[in-house]
């Protein structure tokens, strides 16, 4: 059996994830953290990871840009393999997960979903398929209640399409307002819609001359993501230290 230490297992994809894992078969949630809703009272989650980790566990953390950064090092420390899904990292807290992977089994991605999986493959042909002068723009829907825009999804596949065409992030444009002239050939624009109950909603669209290509994916269920993030604490179990994302859960 293999037990996971959820830290944010108060918010939505935390209780996703204890759902996923009660239908998954050698996996289950032993014990949660999330030190805000503790604070507040709740008494069903735990203060501090070092209070609820066991030797043995692994530890998914879809928390805030500080937690995963304090889980990725408290792991590393402590030889726990450890999940990140958490979303809204910059480039030194980024740089601190992922540098985990030096001593443990890192698994990290921004969407846990098969679809998305394929939907980056997609891209990656698409991109490979049409002229190198068609625009490309990244629009992404989520819940009135996310704090971070864009979406992690929507910079995985900004930073797919920014590789594909040997750009930086220096090309980005997020959002357009005023007299911003006409669109340059190399920018790619990502837009965040923020409103009602979207779960995940990712369209891109490469434009060209009188024709374009849309390809989209739609999560309806935190489950699509739940059931990743399981699977990725089953992988990193087993693993060596690295980092790994999905692309190594679905070979």
């Amino acid at each position: 059996m293999i037990d996971i230490v959820l830290v944010g297992a108060a918010g939505r994809m935390g209780a996703a994830i204890a759902h996923a894992a009660t239908e998954a078969s050698g996996c289950r949630v032993a014990a949660g953290v999330d030190p805000i809703a503790a604070a507040s009272g709740d008494t069903r989650w735990g203060q501090s990871l070092a209070a609820a980790y066991r030797k043995g566990m692994v530890v998914v953390d879809f928390s805030s840009p500080t937690g995963a950064v304090a889980s990725a090092q408290f792991c590393a420390a402590n030889g726990a393999p450890f999940v990140c899904g958490t979303t809204g990292l910059d480039a030194a807290a980024e740089a601190a997960v992922r540098d985990a992977g030096k001593s443990v089994a890192v698994f990290r991605a921004s969407n846990f979903s098969i679809g998305v999986a394929a939907l980056r493959q997609l891209l990656a042909a698409a991109l490979a398929a049409v002229p190198r002068s068609w625009d490309v723009e990244i629009v992404e829907r989520h819940h009135r209640l996310k704090k971070d825009a864009p979406s992690g999804t929507a910079l995985t596949l900004a930073d797919d399409a920014l590789a594909a065409r040997g750009l930086t992030r220096e090309a980005l444009r997020h959002g357009r307002e005023g007299v911003v002239g006409a669109r340059t050939a190399g920018e790619i624009g990502v837009h965040a819609v923020r409103g009602g109950t979207f779960v995940g909603d990712h369209q891109i669209v490469l434009a060209g001359n009188g024709e374009s290509l849309e390809i989209r994916h739609v999560a309806e269920d935190r489950a699509a993501f739940a059931h990743g993030a399981v699977a990725a604490a089953r992988f990193v179990a087993g693993a060596p230290a690295g980092v790994y994302g999905m692309s190594d859960l679905l070979k």
